[in-house]
């Protein structure tokens, strides 16, 4: 049975930018690139419209900025990977778009050797980050951002679907290992977001390591 592309949507106000996204996916097996946007309300617009995978969006752009399509997109099509690609490696960046729910934190100097992989971790239910985001996340967690509460009010089955996902397995392999269906394990891990008050995978990695669920 031939498995079907991967659909990816492409929000960025340098048509050049996206022209060399576009040329990198378009050369991929199992990509398709359904939609483009040049501002923010053209991101909204795509969003609302086309029927997508992966969102690979920047931060900034003309109208509405990136973050607040990021946060359409999480609301409004929840099962939507959204990429963020972008030249900020700032913190405040970072710390934004990963409370808002990205999937992926890519810098537009590492995209021609990430973006494949980064949109195969996506879809798999991981995370994915540039090196030196890594390190901003790491940052992040040693000066104890706030703590999301509500560790103590997760059942045994939701600690271990938490394990699993910060050891970065996807849906189907933590189905796998608990002898459960992939629809249970979607269903713990939007249970473990709003318990732990968080909105991405990422966070709840985060959640995990400070918790000492899972080594570092």
């Amino acid at each position: 049975m031939t498995v079907p592309p991967v659909r990816v949507m492409l929000a960025d106000d340098h048509t050049l930018v996206r022209a060399g996204i576009r040329r990198i996916l378009e050369t991929t097996p199992g990509l398709e690139v359904v939609g483009e946007a040049a501002d923010g309300k053209e991101a909204t617009n795509l969003v609302r419209s086309e029927t997508a995978d992966v969102l690979v969006l920047d931060l900034n752009m003309a109208g509405t900025d990136g973050i607040e399509v990021l946060r359409v997109a999480k609301a409004e099509r929840p099962d939507l990977k959204v990429l963020i690609l972008t030249m900020h490696a700032a913190r405040e960046y970072v710390a934004r778009a990963m409370h808002e729910g990205a999937d992926a934190y890519l810098l537009k100097d590492s995209a021609a050797q990430d973006l494949v992989a980064a949109i195969d971790a996506v879809m798999a239910g991981r995370s994915y980050y540039s090196p030196a985001i890594q390190h901003t996340m790491a940052e992040l967690l040693r000066e104890g951002s706030k703590a999301p509460q509500g560790i103590q009010g997760l059942s045994d089955r939701e600690r271990e679907v938490l394990a699993l996902l910060a050891r970065g397995q996807s849906s189907k392999e933590i189905a796998t290992t608990l002898d459960i269906s992939v629809r249970t394990v979607d269903t713990h891990r939007s249970n473990l977001m709003r318990k732990l008050g968080v909105k991405s995978v990422a966070l709840l990695t985060q959640v995990a390591i400070r918790e000492g669920i899972i080594e570092q």
